[in-house]
């Protein structure tokens, strides 16, 4: 297999190997075994430079080679990552030009595999986290195929209190990950599915329990009702009307406390100094047809060095359609595939919890497959990370959508999105409550985000579930005002489905952190609890019971109400008034949200807001159904049909 032995010189390998070596094509030998720990060379104190290697092996240009090392400026390991990121040299050469190198070998999972039970010793992501994987065991040793044999003797140390005496080798990142899979799938999948705390994960909801307590609740209030029914109506009425002014006393503090920061003067952004992180971005796929080239042009126009950034599109393994689409795009060095395996369980959060182990950065963020984000966005929230303490643990970006004009309703989601993410989302964070996130243009640092367990992988709106997870251990989320666009679902049944699918989460993700209403209060303090039950319950309450305050427009048109006798003046008057107050609310807040050039021509459209919220109504009682029938159905949303945002040109970076 190529092996040195301790105390020769090697010859290059592209001088010893066959044509077949010289083409990156390894034949298997007769018995292909490991190879013997005396035939793997330890490191020497001097190495040829990498470079060098690669140029005479004729891998890559002379002149390449020195723009490469002006931008690495003198540090090996960064030139690697420029060379290999930026598509300038293959990842099998480089593994051929490192193992030259260091004098050893390139293990080769298609001729020998690792043995499983020397991997048991550490968990997968243990052994991904530092970049290496044992082998065999071999003439007394252990063999440890590294990606990073730079750093081998700084482990060696740790490896050989695992494993005694230990010998190195070189593998690719692909070849590791690829053996790692290999021989711990199923471990893999389970803690993709359950890496959350049960105490904070929906994954023991029992469905047909809350079925059963939901219908059962439904027939008990329809046989009270028919024998008292203004009781039973009343009732209703101030549940509904103590929600709703619950909910239109918070949006009035969180806008008022938005618009007042909005008149000081701007803070100046925070610049980066000094050595760039690594920044992983995870891109849940499902039956994406033709998004590559979109999504490929979409992330290539962000800024950041290629070296830093480390792009995972995340396929179910089932998902021919969308592997086959990324099989015929030409996708850039920075960008792979990660295939969760097969699973019953299909959701995003599940797929973001199994990509997390395999990305390379200490910044996570998330992005939908439609996605076009601020070509600067992550210079932003790398220098917001590094400028902020170490609570910080979430940036959320501004979501917007790049087809507003395609209809009523992309009209009106625009604006409703403007609202969240320009007042209110900004405004629960200066009032210091629990930001419930948005699903994509999401950052976390990554020790934390694996500190908490990273997503649940069983709740539908693991976005939001995770925002209130953060801040119930101590963690601050902030927005920041980089915009991201993607597309708006403006199609009525998708859009009932969709917002079906985050009411659902949004109850489930209640039902979740009230098991210990004291824990919960003891967590969060009185303030943050309350903004929590007005937050959640509040809007769960509004859009299932919205059909009893709609009743009242009965008055409005002389058609008589139920109550209207049963209630005293002032109780109607004040029922009046609540409605005006609130309807005056959301249409302020809704103008002032509308405050860019970009948004003005939509102010008009704020009067249809009255017709575009009813669609909720129907999506809460679909969500409430579903909990109890299928709690953890995810509600496929289709991208690229009304796909108008413009194509920006690639940048290296």
């Amino acid at each position: 297999m190529g092996f040195a032995r301790k105390g020769t010189t090697p010859e290059p390998a592209w001088r010893t190997s066959t044509p077949d070596r010289l083409h990156g094509i390894r034949r298997a030998p007769a018995n292909p075994a490991a190879p013997a720990a005396d035939e793997v060379l330890a490191p020497s104190v001097w190495k040829r430079p990498l470079g060098t290697i690669l140029v005479e092996a004729g891998e890559l240009g002379p002149a390449e080679l020195m723009a490469a090392l002006r931008k690495a400026a003198g540090d090996e390991v960064r030139l690697r990552e420029i060379l290999r990121l930026n598509g300038l040299v293959g990842e099998a050469a480089l593994a051929r030009a490192l193992a030259a190198q260091h004098a050893t070998a390139v293990m080769d999972p298609d001729l020998t595999r690792p043995d499983p039970r020397l991997i048991g010793r550490l968990q997968p992501r243990d052994w991904l986290k530092r970049g290496c994987l044992p082998w065999a065991r071999a003439g007394g040793a252990t063999l440890i195929a590294t990606t990073r044999p730079e750093a081998f003797v700084e482990m060696q140390g740790e490896l050989e209190g695992l494993f005694g005496p230990v010998a190195m080798a070189v593998i690719s990142e692909t070849d590791l990950h690829r053996a790692l899979i290999g021989a711990r799938h199923a471990e893999l999948k389970e803690r993709a599915e359950s890496c959350v705390s049960g105490s904070e994960s929906c994954r023991g909801w029992n469905a047909r329990r809350f079925g059963a307590t939901l219908w059962t609740a439904l027939a008990c209030t329809i046989a009270a009702a028919a024998i008292a029914p203004q009781a039973i109506f009343f009732a209703i009425l101030s549940v509904v009307a103590l929600a709703l002014l619950a909910a239109t006393t918070l949006k009035i503090a969180a806008a008022v406390t938005m618009l007042r920061a909005r008149t000081r003067p701007g803070t100046v952004p925070a610049r980066l100094t000094g050595e760039r992180p690594v920044i992983s971005i995870l891109v849940p796929l499902y039956r994406e047809r033709d998004i590559a080239p979109r999504l490929v042009a979409r992330l290539g126009a962000l800024t950041w060095p290629r070296e830093k950034l480390d792009v995972l599109l995340v396929v179910e393994e089932d998902d021919q359609l969308t592997r086959a689409a990324l099989r015929r795009a030409r996708l850039p060095a920075w960008m792979r595939v990660i295939v969760a395996p097969e699973s019953t369980l299909k959701t995003k959060p599940r797929a973001l919890n199994y990509a997390l182990d395999f990305a390379r950065g200490s910044i996570v963020g998330v992005y939908d497959a439609e996605d076009a984000p601020a070509h600067d966005q992550l210079h932003r929230v790398a220098a917001r990370f590094a400028e902020a303490g170490q609570d910080l643990a979430c940036i959320q970006g501004v979501l917007d959508y790049y087809n507003p004009r395609t209809n009523w309703l992309a009209r009106c989601f625009t604006i409703e999105y403007a609202a969240w993410f320009r007042l209110m989302l900004p405004g629960f964070q200066r009032l210091r409550l629990a930001v419930p996130l948005g699903g994509t243009t999401l950052f976390f640092r990554r020790d934390i985000l694996e500190t908490l367990g990273g997503w649940d992988a069983h709740n539908v709106t693991e976005d939001a579930d995770l925002g209130i997870r953060l801040a119930r251990h101590g963690y601050r989320t902030e927005l920041l005002d980089t915009v991201t666009l993607e597309e708006a679902n403006c199609r009525v049944l998708p859009w009932i489905k969709q917002r079906s699918r985050w009411l659902k989460g949004y109850a489930m993700t209640y039902a979740v952190h009230m098991r210990n209403p004291a824990l919960l209060w003891r967590q969060f303090g009185a303030w943050r609890f309350l903004g929590f039950q007005v937050i959640f319950l509040g809007t769960l309450i509004q859009f299932l019971l919205a059909p009893v305050l709609w009743s009242f427009w009965l008055l409005l048109f002389g058609l008589g109400h139920p109550l209207a006798e049963a209630l005293p003046f002032a109780a109607l008057a004040g029922l009046a008034g609540l409605f005006l107050i609130s309807e005056v609310t959301n249409l302020t807040i809704n103008l002032f949200a509308l405050h860019s050039r970009d948004h003005r021509s939509l102010r008009p459209w704020v009067l249809m807001l009255p017709l575009y919220f009813p669609l909720a109504a129907l999506a809460g009682w679909k969500a409430l159904i579903e909990m109890g029938v299928s709690p953890f159905y995810w509600d496929k949303t289709a991208h690229g049909l009304h796909d108008t945002a413009p194509q920006p040109a690639l940048t290296r970076g």
